[in-house]
């Protein structure tokens, strides 16, 4: 299990518990909608509702509202706190890939190096790049599970700049570079 963000007592209770508690799709809400097939979402009550508050939170701050909701992609994972529904992982916002927005990103920072207002073209970034903006929101707002000798279970493209674990190794920051992935 080494690698994977988890230990195998961790699983060993969380399989048992998982047995007893039913998987929830993660709900749609008032800003935001949850796109694709909702077996995509299936995770704990407790992870469904944390995921469902910070989606609200960021929709908003974002400046969606109900008439104009942001779309939201879940993808399911396979392995460590996924087998128990305790992980969630989002590949697409506002109908854009992770990737792509990371990649966006990182042509503004490049840009930014050449321009005269340099400040002005990452304040600009920041406000209109949801994908770091959701990023911040679950890094911000979301309380994820930290097992012990394991980083917070927050990872995606933005982790080695913006934590809150930029400790991250290049295996699990490939792995992630496409989707964002919490547990609780």
């Amino acid at each position: 299990m080494e690698g994977i963000g988890t230990t195998t007592v961790i699983v060993i209770v969380n399989r048992d518990t998982a047995s007893r508690t039913p998987w929830v799709p993660i709900l749609s809400g008032d800003a935001y909608h949850v796109e694709d097939f909702p077996a995509n979402g299936l995770v704990t009550p407790l992870l469904a509702s944390e995921l469902e508050q910070v989606l609200e939170r960021f929709s908003r701050e974002a400046g969606f509202t109900k008439a104009h909701p942001v779309d939201v992609v879940f993808k399911p994972g396979t392995v460590g706190h996924h087998q128990v529904g305790r992980a969630a992982d989002i590949y697409v916002v506002g109908g854009r890939g992770l990737d792509i927005w990371k990649a966006r990103w990182d042509r503004a920072h490049r840009a930014a190096a050449d321009a005269t207002d340099s400040l002005g073209v990452l304040a600009e970034e920041k406000r209109n790049n949801l994908g770091w903006r959701l990023y911040k929101a679950l890094q911000t707002y979301g309380r994820w599970s930290q097992p012990y000798g394991y980083p917070i279970q927050l990872f995606g493209p933005w982790t080695r700049i913006e934590g809150p674990w930029k400790f991250i190794s290049d295996r699990l920051l490939h792995a992630h570079r496409d989707h964002v992935h919490v547990a609780k």
